[in-house]
């Protein structure tokens, strides 16, 4: 089963970077050295190997990792004549990888003139993720883009009483939850199944998250209605994150109401809010 892109990845538009070098309200566009050694494969092949990356912060886009020109298997690349202009870095080229019977139009893309204002950028190239069959950094697989060094998780047990509301009904009532704190998005109640009161369905849905794992769904049945992929988990998460294993966690913005020890938690605008 090919893993959905977490919806947060397609609706980061107008985000800013986190940055300690960010100044002022302009666009801002960063390049920094990352110490870890990334890897990507495609159909069997190492296509690129270094211990030399970068990582391009960008307002409005995910991070992205650039790699020296010399560290990727250029015999693999074909040039083509796509081209596309960014404001902000100049004209970008592109690559088809090619690896025996498969290939990946357009996967590979670079600026080898770029403004003066990114200087950096010169021979170096980037690959669109999805393309590429794998990505590792050091020796464990990493997944949908890198992860931001400026972002933080922190997962905490608290014997606060967390309600939900769905439809109406009260459909969790728990004093052991785990609070999950992710920069910049709503705080997360990861609660006990036991806790949950609610008819529970599987879905074959699964998203994919660089910071906590593979997520799985559950569909959430109340009075006769079925609110779809409400519910998610994680059934193997990563070992930053392991308190949160098996745990399932309502969509803030999705349901009624939450309420920690009685008060209501305000909905907080996030990627997934309606609208």
């Amino acid at each position: 089963m090919a893993l959905a892109e977490s919806p947060a990845n397609k609706r980061i538009k107008g985000l800013q970077v986190a940055h300690a070098d960010r100044q002022g309200s302009a666009h801002a566009v960063i390049l920094e050295p990352s110490p870890r050694r990334v890897r990507v494969t495609f159909n069997g092949e190492t296509i690129a190997d270094s211990s030399n990356m970068q990582l391009l912060h960008e307002d409005g886009h995910l991070p992205i990792y650039y790699f020296p020109i010399e560290e990727v298997r250029t015999d693999l690349l074909e040039k083509t004549d796509h081209s596309t202009h960014c404001p902000y870095k100049g004209d970008a080229s592109y690559w088809t990888v090619r690896v025996g019977d498969r290939e990946a139009e357009n996967a590979v893309w670079g600026y080898e003139d770029p403004l003066p204002a990114q200087p950096g950028l010169k021979g170096l190239v980037a690959f669109y993720w999805g393309r590429m069959d794998q990505w590792f950094e050091e020796d464990e697989e990493i997944f949908v883009h890198p992860r931001d060094p400026y972002k933080r998780i922190d997962t905490i047990a608290s014997s606060r009483q967390v309600t939900v509301t769905l439809g109406g009904r009260v459909v969790a009532d728990t004093k052991n939850a785990v609070f999950l704190f992710e920069t910049g998005l709503p705080t997360r109640y990861y609660i006990p199944r036991a806790d949950i009161v609610a008819t529970l369905s599987p879905s074959d849905t699964q998203t994919a998250c660089p910071y906590k794992g593979v997520a799985h769904y559950f569909n959430v049945e109340v009075d006769g209605k079925t609110y779809e992929d409400i519910v998610w988990y994680y059934p193997d998460p990563i070992e930053e994150i392991p308190k949160i294993k098996d745990l399932l966690c309502f969509y803030n913005e999705k349901v009624d109401a939450i309420a920690v020890d009685g008060q209501e938690i305000p909905k907080q605008p996030s990627p997934w809010s309606d609208g």
